[in-house]
């Protein structure tokens, strides 16, 4: 490819140690009348770290946590005469943790490669130059350094950019501006020189798009419902891309990479670095996922729990830092459109296992977690106690017809209405 060579030729420039007067916005002494600044070029060398990022004791992170050995699913099988074998260990583990990982996907290894150097440069870039994506409030997508600005205790110590994706049909192209919408962005955003960085991201998101696909069949025939519903659910689909990036922190058994969380997406496809970091919180202890770079991390998110009426888990993770070595990963949240209907298939739905959570849409959860709650452990079921609290019917219009249609908050089992409390310092 053209472009990745482009982008190979781009040196990538290396942190140094910060002066005295760097460190007054973003060193542990900083004036608190001024807002904390998370200037990982700076505070990586920091022996003390500002409170913000200080976790409380009993949420601190154990550092050398017990591999969790997760089902390793070859997709070259499943599509093949062992598809029996994929569909059993997919299901096994979505109801016990909600994660495992797949091999032989068909993503080129080349494209993989080149949207970890795009987060490597990127993300070594001064400050200024990031911030020139700076994420608004109330918003999913552009830069974020730490979340400084919607939180101010038990801060992640990393950095992001998130920009939505969106499948283009063949026979409808759906371009902004005359381009591909993640070529658009970082145009838009960042100017014309990140072109290539817009062409590479746009090609890594219809590879994630078309294998999160094929991973809907597996989840499908996994729960019994055939391989085309789940399929067909996301065909189209309004989705997220994640670049995360972990600085080293001298002091990594203070502070966390990624709080405590589930994710209120569909579902993650996780990319890791070599560096690892990733952990998994199974049978009340902390387990961690040791990175393969021939493999992608699957996890079930909120809204597919949903999906399967509560079958398959989402299950809580975060994520580590160390005192060493940057870690880095790309993270595709695979969502619904934005006003689709999240319901469950009637086949999921019986005396035995009665609806759990109510009828919603993708868009009233990401404006939830956006504006009323810090993603956590128990944000699907906040989530759902707060849409029964505050309306009676919802108005959205189905794929199945282009009329408006008025779905109506269905019963919901006695057992999720006990003891429902908003917990917090969970993250995204």
């Amino acid at each position: 490819m053209a472009i990745m060579d482009c982008i190979s030729s781009a040196p990538i420039p290396s942190p140094s140690p910060p002066s005295k007067k760097d460190e007054d916005c973003s060193g542990p002494h900083h004036n608190h009348d001024q807002p904390l600044i998370f200037d990982a070029a700076r505070l990586r060398y920091e022996t003390n770290i500002p409170v913000q990022f200080i976790w409380p004791e009993e949420e601190k992170p154990s550092l050398k946590a017990e591999e969790l050995l997760v089902p390793l699913i070859d997709l070259q099988c499943f599509l093949g005469e062992s598809s029996d074998e994929a569909v059993r260990l997919a299901g096994e583990a979505c109801r016990k943790h909600g994660f495992f990982q797949v091999i032989n996907h068909g993503v080129d290894a080349r494209l993989i490669n080149e949207a970890h150097r795009c987060v490597d440069y990127f993300f070594t870039m001064p400050l200024t130059e990031k911030m020139r994506a700076q994420r608004k409030p109330g918003e999913s997508c552009g830069y974020a350094s730490s979340f400084t600005g919607r939180f101010s205790s038990k801060l992640p110590w990393k950095e992001t950019l998130s920009f939505q994706y969106s499948p283009s049909p063949q026979d409808d192209l759906q371009f902004h501006n005359g381009r591909p919408v993640v070529e658009d962005y970082f145009i838009n955003v960042l100017g014309d020189s990140f072109h290539p960085f817009g062409v590479v991201y746009q090609q890594y998101c219809d590879a994630m798009s078309s294998l999160s696909l094929r991973i809907m069949e597996l989840l499908g025939l996994s729960l019994g419902v055939g391989r085309m519903h789940f399929r067909d659910f996301f065909q189209g689909n309004d989705s997220i891309m994640r670049l995360n990036y972990y600085p080293p922190c001298q002091k990594p058994d203070l502070t966390l990479g990624t709080g405590p969380h589930c994710d209120p997406t569909s579902l993650t496809i996780l990319h890791q670095d070599s560096v690892g970091g990733l952990q998994v919180f199974v049978d009340d202890e902390w387990r961690s996922i040791s990175p393969r770079t021939d493999a992608f991390v699957i996890n079930i998110g909120d809204t597919f729990m949903a999906l399967s009426n509560g079958r398959f888990k989402s299950c809580l993770h975060r994520a580590v830092v160390n005192n060493e070595t940057p870690r880095k990963s790309l993270a595709f949240f695979l969502c619904p459109e934005m006003e689709k209907v999240v319901n469950p298939p009637s086949r999921l739905v019986d005396g035995q296992h009665p609806r759990k959570y109510p009828d919603f849409t993708w868009s009233a959860l990401l404006d939830f977690t956006q504006k009323h709650y810090r993603a956590d452990m128990k944000t699907l079921d906040a989530f759902s106690k707060w849409l029964l609290e505050n309306q009676t019917s919802t108005t959205t219009t189905t794929p199945e017809s282009a009329t408006t249609a008025t779905t109506t908050a269905i019963p919901i089992s006695s057992s999720f209405c006990r003891g429902l409390q908003k917990t917090t310092g969970g993250n995204e």
